[in-house]
């Protein structure tokens, strides 16, 4: 009978304690729980009152349903140009399409596209321009283009002896940090800095834009160690222990929240041969290629097949079967990880290395080349993880100087 009593007694004392030490869900926020930046007017109108101004925005630098240059024209602030990134002003890009400059058709203005060759604002672009708002939405992952974006306007205000206010946003992924950081070996591509990562930072880096614009003034990590004149306008009711259901897809291929949470660990699928959903309705939620091993769509219960669509015209694998797993059913706002997940990419590779699996641009995604070594070597996910730990304790004690809401821990 006592025997019997201290096995139930463990028992009981082993569920509470992982029912203790479970994560907790995520408390999700919407635009109605927060008050964004480009919402603080009284904060930042002063500053462009009777100046000449330059936005750099993009589809998701919205106020409500009107786009923060809309608004700032009927605010009668001197808008002169707009500056639009990957994607374009108006969003309808793919990833790595080539924008071009051109008019807004709303509101004749000249857009100066920031992608491919003229990432960065030239002198002649801001000639004339006294301060630049920059009000984008970010996702929180080092390969997402924008804050790559943003350090080249940094870089070029604080050359050109131009103001820049940033109008800063939630970011959904800032719940936590973790992920290979980016070493100076790849931080140089095609002898140009690396577009995917120009900082030695986590994958994840669990900070807003402007929390990350204060990071890199701070550590002086724009050209020549230049000081950027800079001012954040900080969100209203935001933690970092929050996510947010985003209101506006922040790009193209990122529908909803379950995309955004899932793409930092399958963002590092755009460096292998595997389809990410693109030309699908389920972009950064499914696997797939024609050859994974579970062909038979009954036994693995599902497979896709990428088309031609107006955002991806030539999607990989374009009209073919792609046998994979389908991620919609990931829960991770009941079930957050707090990390990436590298289980997906470890299947995905032992089943399909007998072809060429990583592509040559998967360690500018990475940063390093020790995780795709790490793989190969059929590495458990816990000793991969065990490579970027101390790499990733270094970089919290810099990112948190410059933390502007309450931390997660």
């Amino acid at each position: 009978m006592y025997k019997h009593n201290v096995i139930i007694f463990i028992f009981l004392i082993l569920s509470l304690s992982k029912y203790t030490f479970s994560q907790a869900p995520l408390k999700v926020l919407t635009e109605k729980d927060i008050s964004v930046g480009a919402q603080q007017f009284d904060l930042y109108l002063p500053k462009l009152a009777n100046k000449k101004v330059a936005v750099v925005t993009n589809i998701s630098g919205m106020i409500g349903k009107t786009s923060i240059v809309d608004t700032l024209l009927k605010l009668k602030v001197k808008i002169k140009k707009i500056f639009g990134p990957e994607h374009g002003f108006r969003g309808t890009f793919d990833a790595g399409q080539k924008v071009k400059s051109n008019v807004d058709k709303k509101t004749g203005l000249p857009i100066i596209s920031l992608y491919g060759s003229h990432k960065k604002p030239t002198k002649d672009d801001l000639k004339g321009i006294d301060v630049v708002v920059y009000d984008i939405q970010d996702v929180g992952v080092r390969f997402y283009t924008f804050i790559s974006t943003m350090t080249y306007v940094m870089e070029a205000c604080a050359e050109n002896n131009v103001e820049l206010v940033i109008l800063d946003r939630p970011n959904p992924n800032g719940f936590y940090v973790d992920g290979p950081v980016m070493t100076d070996k790849y931080k140089i591509y095609n002898n140009a800095p690396n577009f995917l990562g120009m900082h030695n930072v986590p994958l994840v880096y669990g900070m807003t834009t402007g929390e990350y614009a204060q990071m890199i003034n701070g550590e002086g990590w724009l050209l020549n160690n230049l000081k950027c004149n800079l001012s954040v306008i900080p969100v209203k009711g935001y933690e970092h222990s929050f996510t947010y259901d985003l209101p506006v897809k922040p790009s193209p291929n990122l529908p909803n929240l379950n995309s955004i949470l899932l793409y930092p660990s399958l963002g590092l699928f755009e460096g292998t041969l595997i389809s990410l959903g693109r030309g699908t309705e389920m972009p950064f939620q499914v696997l797939g290629h024609p050859q994974y091993h579970k062909k038979d769509p009954i036994a693995i219960g599902f497979s896709f097949t990428p088309k031609s669509t107006v955002i991806t015209k030539e999607p990989k694998y374009k009209d073919q079967i792609c046998y994979g797993i389908d991620l919609r059913k990931e829960d991770l706002i009941k079930n957050p990880k707090n990390k990436i997940q590298l289980k997906w990419l470890i299947e995905f590779y032992d089943d399909l290395k007998s072809i060429v699996f990583f592509e040559d641009n998967f360690n500018y995604h990475s940063g390093n080349d020790i995780l795709q070594e790490k793989i190969k070597q059929t590495s458990s996910e816990e000793e991969i993880r065990k490579t970027w730990e101390e790499d990733v304790k270094k970089f919290k004690l810099i990112r948190k100087k410059y933390l502007l809401y309450k931390d997660f821990e």
